[in-house]
């Protein structure tokens, strides 16, 4: 009986105690919750800007690399665009080159029909032998080629000048506006004879000397000077320049002026070179 007794005394204990225990824990979690309210609402105004920090901060570093990437992709577009453009304006330079070079090429066709009845061979100009490019110059043709000296030289539809010297692979050119270097001409027209005389000061101007016409002739600027038949170096008929400013000499015997040439002298690039020395 006492036993029943204990036993039932011992089970009214524990469930009193696990009673007050769980009114216990429900009353700690009702004023804990109260307590940490505060400290809860507190921390989270600090946390929550920060987050919002880190995650504006976390979009910026992710546009910032997007960029970056857009950044570099356009600039390999852009270097293999300037490639191209580079390539492209290497090509047109090269074709503007060649377009150039068959004009000129044209040009020599058209003089070499000008004088049908002499043999010629073209030759490129290749460099000057001395500080003034109208004096004399090298083409790349010589003796292996057939040059001879006092060859006649003609571009651009008239006289150059006549070769003066001949190496196995180049030839020097002397132009007729080397100082003192006296050509003997005529007017077309009326087969009457002058000289023309290099004068490399007058070349800055675009003209040289032409002198010894008679006094009773009538020369008219533009009228066309060529080599005439008593020259002793230069074939006849080929076409030195244009008169210019003819009058009377102080001695009222002859006349003088100037001679456009008929080439230019500044931009010779070929030449032809006729060969057949004056007989």
């Amino acid at each position: 009986m006492r036993k029943k007794v204990s036993s039932f005394l011992t089970s009214k204990y524990i469930l009193i105690i696990l009673t007050v225990v769980c009114i216990l824990f429900i009353g700690i979690s009702f004023f804990t919750d109260r307590l940490v309210a505060p400290l809860r609402n507190a921390v989270s105004m600090i946390v929550v800007p920060l987050q919002k920090g880190m995650n504006n901060m976390g979009l910026w570093v992710y546009d910032e690399v997007s960029t970056l990437q857009e950044i570099s992709v356009v600039l390999d577009e852009n270097k293999n665009l300037k490639n191209q453009v580079d390539n492209l304006t290497e090509e047109n330079n090269q074709l503007k080159q060649e377009s150039y070079e068959l004009s000129r090429l044209r040009e020599l066709y058209k003089l070499d029909e000008m004088y049908p009845g002499y043999t010629k061979v073209g030759a490129r100009v290749i460099g000057t032998t001395s500080d003034n490019w109208s004096s004399s110059f090298r083409i790349d043709k010589g003796s292996d080629d057939g040059i001879r000296v006092d060859m006649n030289v003609i571009a651009s539809g008239g006289l150059v000048g006549i070769i003066s010297e001949v190496g196995t692979n180049y030839s020097v050119v002397k132009t007729i506006t080397e100082d003192n270097n006296a050509v003997s001409g005529m007017l077309i027209d009326t087969n009457d004879n002058c000289i023309v005389q290099g004068d490399i000061e007058l070349m800055e101007s675009g003209v040289i000397h032409l002198s010894h016409f008679k006094s009773g002739i009538t020369v008219r600027n533009g009228d066309k000077i060529v080599t005439s038949n008593i020259s002793d170096k230069y074939l006849q008929g080929i076409l030195i320049g244009y008169a210019k400013d003819v009058t009377l000499d102080s001695n009222n015997l002859t006349q003088s002026g100037y001679l456009v040439p008929a080439v230019d002298f500044n931009n010779l690039q070929e030449v032809l070179i006729i060969t057949e020395t004056k007989k």
